[in-house]
């Protein structure tokens, strides 16, 4: 497996990860023995980069992952997220704590759900515009010397809020949605993780699966799956997206591979230190996605997709208008 490195602190993951969110929530029912099955696939296959936060489930991924990792810590880099609140009683309330109190006790509690020592890498998911980022960073800079975790991360931040962030502790990641339709960090996000040397992984390559081809109807969403709340993804948006899939689909006959595929190999030449991270919780899928590895764009391919698939083209935002709010903080 080919592997990338993230930031300049010496964090090296395989060129693909895996999202696990899936696993747990958002997408309608999931079958624990498969998601169980496929970590351990992607183990096999040298995909040692898995992804996790304490909000999916609540709780309930980390405690899958867990169970998947346990016996094998040495095979995997473990990525997990604190920040948003949510109570399990009613999960669709949710509220966002930065505060250093609130950053100990959620290191100690995914701790001991993912049954692990430390954390390889730890991100703040999203800022929390109440508490002075300096303060939060100073929190995890406290549990990396304490070895609880390695690697500090930040989820959906501002150019701002990053420069200020790294002057407390190196950042080794920034994670945000980036795809074929989601274009966004390039306009400022990319270069200023460079600039400061912090890795970038994107997360929602596929656009939540749509770019694969397999979304035809809304119908096709399971009644409980998050999407259907999301404009894109809904009526007269729905339609204009779906064209675009189609583009995809077209040039992906071409290169020969899948719209998956495609999409993944896009991201992949965006630069080196870029890691995508797709969700599956099939172990067909995930083999699927690290064949995405071999595909060759060249110079004119990458030209003609990114003439496809300007920015801003996708109708619709890519979250709720509350959770937008939450989103470059």
């Amino acid at each position: 497996m080919k592997t990338r490195t993230l930031g300049s602190q010496g964090l090296t993951v395989s060129a693909l990860g895996l999202g696990c969110m899936g696993m747990s929530e958002f997408y309608g029912p999931g079958d624990e023995t498969e998601s169980i099955a496929t970590i351990h696939r992607a183990l096999e296959l040298g995909c040692n980069f898995l992804d996790t936060a304490d909000m999916y489930g609540p709780y309930k991924n980390e405690e899958l992952v867990g169970r998947a990792i346990k016996g094998k810590r040495d095979q995997v880099v473990v990525a997990t997220k604190f920040g948003f609140v949510r109570d399990p009683n009613n999960p669709q309330s949710r509220g966002v704590n930065g505060k250093p109190e609130y950053v100990r006790a959620s290191c100690e509690g995914s701790l001991k759900r993912l049954a692990i020592d430390y954390i390889d890498l730890y991100y703040q998911h999203r800022v929390d515009k109440n508490t002075p980022i300096e303060e939060t960073v100073g929190a995890m800079a406290d549990l990396v010397h304490e070895g609880k975790i390695r690697h500090i991360g930040l989820s959906e931040a501002s150019v701002k809020t990053l420069r200020r962030a790294a002057a407390v502790h190196p950042i080794t990641a920034l994670q945000t949605e980036y795809s074929l339709w989601t274009r966004d960090p390039e306009d400022e996000i990319l270069a200023a993780c460079r600039e400061l040397g912090i890795g970038f992984v994107a997360y929602s390559p596929f656009a939540r699966g749509f770019l694969t081809g397999q979304i035809k109807r809304f119908e096709d969403f399971a009644p409980d799956d998050f999407r259907r709340s999301i404009s894109r993804y809904q009526g007269e948006n729905f339609q204009k997206n779906l064209a675009l899939v189609k583009q995809v689909e077209e040039i992906a006959r071409e290169k020969n591979c899948t719209p998956s595929q495609l999409a993944l190999a896009w991201v992949f030449a965006q630069g080196e230190d870029i890691v995508p991270i797709p969700g599956t919780r099939k172990r067909t899928r995930l083999e699927e996605n690290l064949k995405s590895l071999d595909v060759q764009l060249s110079a004119t391919d990458l030209r003609c997709m990114e003439e496809a698939f300007p920015k801003g083209i996708a109708a619709g935002d890519r979250y709720t208008e509350v959770g937008m709010r939450l989103v470059n903080g």
